[in-house]
C-alpha cells in the first residue's frame, strides 16, 4: 500500500509516519511538508522521518500532483493547526486549511487515490453546553481555524464517490507524547507546567469541557479511515473521533496531572470571563463503525507518557519556546525566512 501524508513533520504527522511504517513495514510512505516545525524535536536523536520512504518539501498552495501517482490513501494533516495561529494568520488559514484541502482532494481523485482522510476537529462545536454533541447536531465554529474545518468538510462531500472515499475525522483535542511535542495543547501544557514549575495555572474557572484523544489513538483512527470501504459508512462520512469516557473539564485535567505529580499546586482563576469554547462530544458513531480502533490510551496513560518523554524538561519559560507553534511562525517571520503570507522568501 502507498500512503501520502501531508504535514508529516509536525506533532501528529510524526506519530502517524512511524505508526504506519511499524504496522505496514512493506508499505511505501511519502511525506509532504513545509518543514516549518522540522527542528521542534524534544530529542534530537529521534528522527521520525526515518519511517518515510520519500520526503517532499513544499507549500500545499503549490502542491505537485505528480507525487500522487500510485498513491492508495492520502492522510491530509497539513494545516494552520490551532486557534491562536488561525487568528494571527486568518487569510492564510482559509487558503491553506480550506481552499488547498479541496484542491489537493481534487488532484487526489484525478490521480485515482482510493481513500482521502481529512483531519477535522471537534472545535467546530464551539460553545455547546453540557449535552454531548453528535455529528448531526448543530455546529458553532467560533474561530478561523474551526470555520476552515467545516468549510473543508462541506467541500469534500461534493467530491466523494464510490471510487474516492472521504473520511472527515472530527478529532477531540490532541494530547500525548510525540517526537515533535506541542506544548500549546491543554494537557501537554499542564504536564510541562507541573514538571518545570510545580504549578498549573488554569486561566479559566476550570469548568469548560474538553474531549481528549492521545496522538497515538489519532493515528489508529487514521489507519482505519485509510482502509475504510463504502460498506463501512458510505462514500463520505463525518465522524467524531475519540471516546465518550474522555470528556473532561479543564479542572479535571489539572487534577489528573496532580495525581501523578503530587507536588503540583493548582491555581484557578475564579474571576475569569466564561470560556467561549466548551463542548462535550458523543463518539458513539466512531465506536460503532470502528470498534477495534476505539481509543486505547487513557488519560493517565497520556500523562504518564508525557512525564516520561519530558523527563529532563525543566523550562519555566516554555511558553516562549519553539514548542509553542505560533512562536515558531513568528520567529521565522521575524528573521525574514517567511513573509506575512507564510511563504518562504
Amino acid at each position: 500500500m502507498k500512503f501520502l501524508i501531508t504535514g508529516n513533520m509536525a506533532y501528529v504527522g510524526s506519530v502517524v509516519s512511524v505508526g504506519l511504517k511499524k504496522k505496514y513495514p512493506d508499505s511505501q510512505i511519502i511525506g509532504f511538508d513545509s518543514a516549518f516545525f522540522a527542528g521542534c524535536l524534544i530529542n534530537k536523536s529521534e528522527f521520525p522521518e526515518r519511517a518515510i520512504d520519500q520526503q517532499y518539501f513544499g507549500d500545499v498552495r503549490n502542491f505537485p500532483e505528480t507525487i500522487l501517482d500510485g498513491v492508495d490513501a492520502v492522510i491530509h494533516l497539513a494545516a494552520i493547526s490551532n486557534d491562536p495561529m488561525g487568528k494571527e494568520f486568518e487569510n492564510v488559514t482559509e487558503q491553506i486549511n480550506y481552499r488547498q484541502t479541496i484542491e489537493i482532494a481534487k488532484k487526489a481523485k484525478k490521480a485515482g487515490v482510493k481513500n482521502f482522510v481529512f483531519a477535522s476537529s471537534c472545535s467546530v462545536y464551539g460553545f455547546a453546553g453540557d449535552s454531548p454533541k453528535t455529528e448531526k447536531d448543530e455546529i458553532n465554529p467560533l474561530t478561523a481555524y474551526a470555520r476552515s474545518k467545516i468549510n473543508s468538510e462541506v467541500g469534500l462531500e461534493t467530491l466523494a464517490d464510490g471510487n474516492f472515499i472521504v473520511t472527515c475525522l472530527r478529532f477531540a483535542t490532541a494530547c500525548g507524547m510525540s517526537p515533535r511535542i506541542r506544548l500549546d495543547l491543554v494537557l501537554n501544557d499542564f504536564v510541562a507546567s507541573a514538571l518545570s514549575m510545580n504549578k498549573i495555572n488554569i486561566l479559566s474557572d476550570g469548568t469548560p469541557w474538553r474531549p481528549l484523544i492521545d496522538v497515538k489513538d489519532m493515528f489508529r483512527a487514521m489507519d482505519w479511515a485509510s482502509n475504510r470501504t463504502t460498506a463501512n459508512g458510505g462514500k463520505y462520512i463525518v465522524v467524531n473521533a475519540g471516546a465518550n469516557e474522555a470528556n473532561y473539564t479543564v479542572k479535571q485535567l489539572a487534577y489528573a496531572v496532580k495525581a501523578l505529580l503530587p507536588e503540583t499546586a493548582i491555581e484557578i482563576n475564579q474571576n475569569a470571563a466564561p470560556d467561549k469554547r466548551s463542548y462535550k462530544v458523543d463518539f458513539s458513531l466512531f465506536e460503532e463503525l470502528a470498534p477495534t480502533y476505539k481509543p486505547l490510551y487513557s488519560l493517565n496513560d497520556s500523562i504518564s507518557n508525557l512525564i516520561k518523554g519530558l523527563a529532563d524538561f525543566n523550562d519555566a519559560q516554555f511558553r516562549n519556546s519553539d514548542f509553542i507553534r505560533l512562536n515558531v511562525l513568528k520567529s521565522l517571520k521575524g528573521t525574514g525566512v517567511i513573509n506575512d503570507d507564510l511563504y518562504y522568501v
